[in-house]
C-alpha cells in the first residue's frame, strides 16, 4: 500500500460515498454497494486511507443525510443556512468512523494482502462503532443490504452489525480477483462468501396461534399534529377508522403519539377514549405521553383492554437527541417536539400484554438499534409493535430507510413487526422481514392483517453482540501491539 492520495483521489472517494445512499430504500440499488465499496478499498490500497475514508464517508452521511436540512427547517425553525451548515456537521462528525474503518483495514492488513480479512472485519467494527457512540446512529446499516437476499437468515444469528461482513467481503473479493497478483486470494474470498449465503439458516417460523390486527395511519399532517385546535379532527379521525376494523381485529394499533396530549390531564377526552373502546371490545395500543413529574414526560405506547380497568404503558427508552432531547453540554440548543415537556428515557420491560399476547413495544428511533428489540423479546415479547411518526421527514427517502431497518427487527428476533405509522410506511413485517402487506405511503386508512406469535428465541436474541465483540477484540490486538500478526 503506497503511494501518496492526491486530490482526484479524495473526490473520487467522496462520489462513492455519495452513492452509498442509494443502496438502501428507497431506491433499493443494493447490487450497487458492492462496486463502491471496491472501489472505495482501492483507493484505499493507494495510500492517506483514514483521508481517503473520511471523504467516503462525508459523501455517505453528509449527502445522503440531505433530508435532515427540511426537516430543521420546517421543525426547528432554522434558516436554510443553518439548517444546510447542520447537515455537514453530521456528516463531519460520522465520517470519522469510515476513516476509522478504512485506517484500521489497511494497518491490520499491512503489505501483506490480509485485506481480504481486514477489510470486512473492520466493517464489522465500524457498523458496531456506528450503533453506539454518541448514542449511536446506525442509519443506513450496511447489514440491512442483505434484506430480500438468500443470506439474510444469517441475521437471526448475527444481527445487523455481523451481516456488515458479506457485502464487505464481496467488495473486497471482487477488487483482488481484478489485481494480477492476488487473484487466488479473491478467489477464495468469493468462494466463502458463496458458502456463506448458500449455507444460510433459513429465518424463524412463527408457529404459534394467528390473529388479526388494524394498524391505523391517521395521515396526520406534522404542523397539525400538535394544534389544539386540530385535535378533534385528529381523534375523530383515529376512531373513526377504529371503529370500522373492531369487529373483524383481534387489536387496534395507532401510531407514535397518536393522542397528542396528556389523557391524565383531559378527563372529558379520557372518558370519550373509554367509551369508545369499550363500544368496539377490542384492545387498542396507542402512541401517546405519559406524565412522570411536574415538567417531564415518557414518550410511548399505552395497552387499554376493555377487559382490563388498568392502562399498561411501555416507554421509549431510547430518546432522538435534539428531537426529545438537548445533550447536557450544548443547552443552547432546543428540542424539534414541541415544548409540552422534557422527555426523559423510560425504565419498564417495554412489554405490555393484552388478551394474553405480548407486544414488546420500539418506538419510533428505536427500531434502528438491534439490542432494543433484543430486550424487548428477552422480556417476553410474542410479537414486535413499532409505532411512529414520520411526518418530520416529509417526502424524502428518510422514513423508507426507517422502514428497512424496521424489517432487520424482524429478522434478529424471529418476530412479526406490526408497524403503525402517522403518515407510512405503515405495514405488517414477518419473521423473515419481508412485507406482508401494507399501505400506500401519506393515505389516510386502516391495515387489516394477520400475525402470528412465535415464544422460541433466535441465536441473536439468545447471544446479541457477544460473538462479534470477542473476534473483533482478537483482530484489534495486532493493533494495540502495534504490528500485524498476519504478516
Amino acid at each position: 500500500m503506497a503511494g501518496r492520495v492526491n486530490h482526484l483521489h479524495l473526490l473520487m472517494a467522496l462520489a462513492l460515498g455519495g452513492l452509498m445512499p442509494f443502496a438502501f430504500s428507497p431506491y433499493d440499488y443494493a447490487w450497487l454497494a458492492i462496486p463502491v465499496l471496491a472501489g472505495w478499498l482501492w483507493l484505499i490500497c493507494q495510500g492517506s486511507a483514514f483521508r481517503v475514508g473520511y471523504a467516503f464517508g462525508f459523501g455517505w452521511f453528509g449527502f445522503g443525510a440531505w433530508w435532515l436540512a427540511p426537516t430543521l427547517h420546517t421543525f426547528g425553525h432554522l434558516p436554510w443556512l443553518a439548517a444546510a451548515f447542520c447537515v455537514m456537521l453530521v456528516g463531519a462528525v460520522m465520517a470519522l468512523l469510515p476513516a476509522l474503518w478504512a485506517w484500521t483495514a489497511a494497518k491490520v492488513a499491512g503489505k501483506s494482502g490480509w485485506i481480504l480479512v481486514s477489510f470486512p472485519l473492520a466493517a464489522v467494527a465500524f457498523e458496531w462503532l456506528r450503533g453506539h457512540i454518541f448514542t449511536g446512529l446506525p442509519w443506513t446499516a450496511l447489514g440491512n443490504l442483505m434484506l430480500d437476499t438468500p443470506a439474510v437468515g444469517w441475521a437471526a444469528w448475527f444481527g445487523v452489525y455481523g451481516m456488515a461482513l458479506l457485502p464487505a467481503l464481496i467488495a473486497a473479493s471482487l477488487l483482488l480477483i481484478l489485481t494480477p497478483e492476488a487473484k487466488k486470494w479473491g478467489g477464495f474470498g468469493l468462494l466463502a462468501a458463496t458458502l456463506l449465503i448458500l449455507l444460510a439458516p433459513r429465518p424463524e417460523v412463527a408457529d404459534g396461534g394467528t390473529y388479526r390486527a388494524a394498524l391505523v395511519q391517521g395521515n396526520i399532517p406534522q404542523d397539525q399534529k400538535w394544534d389544539a385546535a386540530f385535535v378533534n379532527e385528529t381523534m375523530s379521525r383515529y376512531a373513526g377508522l377504529s371503529a370500522e376494523a373492531a369487529q373483524s381485529s383481534d387489536v387496534i394499533i395507532w401510531p407514535e403519539a397518536a393522542v397528542p396530549f396528556f389523557l391524565s390531564r383531559a378527563t372529558g377526552w379520557d372518558e370519550w377514549l373509554r367509551g369508545e373502546i369499550s363500544s368496539w371490545r377490542t384492545p387498542l395500543l396507542f402512541g401517546g405521553l405519559k406524565v412522570t413529574g411536574e415538567s417531564t414526560a415518557n414518550n410511548g405506547l399505552f395497552a387499554h383492554d376493555p377487559q382490563q380497568t388498568e392502562r399498561q404503558f411501555a416507554g421509549k427508552q431510547h430518546l432522538v437527541p435534539f428531537g426529545e432531547y438537548v445533550p447536557a453540554w450544548i443547552p443552547f440548543l432546543h428540542v424539534l417536539v414541541p415544548e409540552i415537556a422534557d422527555f426523559r428515557p423510560a425504565e419498564d420491560s417495554g412489554v405490555v400484554a393484552a388478551r394474553g399476547i405480548h407486544y414488546g413495544a420500539l418506538i419510533c428511533y428505536e427500531s434502528l438499534f438491534p439490542e432494543q428489540a433484543r430486550l424487548r423479546v428477552e422480556h417476553g415479547a410474542q410479537v414486535l409493535v413499532n409505532i411512529t411518526n414520520d411526518a418530520w421527514y416529509g417526502t424524502t427517502p428518510a422514513a423508507w430507510q426507517h422502514f428497512q431497518a424496521a424489517r432487520m427487527r424482524a429478522v434478529e428476533t424471529g418476530r412479526y413487526v406490526l408497524r403503525a405509522a402517522n403518515t407510512g410506511i405503515t405495514a405488517i413485517i414477518g419473521p423473515d422481514g419481508k412485507v406482508i402487506k401494507s399501505l400506500p405511503w401519506w393515505t389516510t386508512a386502516a391495515l387489516q392483517g394477520e400475525f402470528r406469535l412465535i415464544d422460541t428465541r433466535t441465536r441473536y436474541v439468545q447471544w446479541g453482540d457477544a460473538p462479534l465483540l470477542v473476534t473483533l477484540l482478537l483482530f484489534i490486538i495486532p493493533l494495540v501491539r502495534g504490528r500485524s500478526v498476519y504478516e
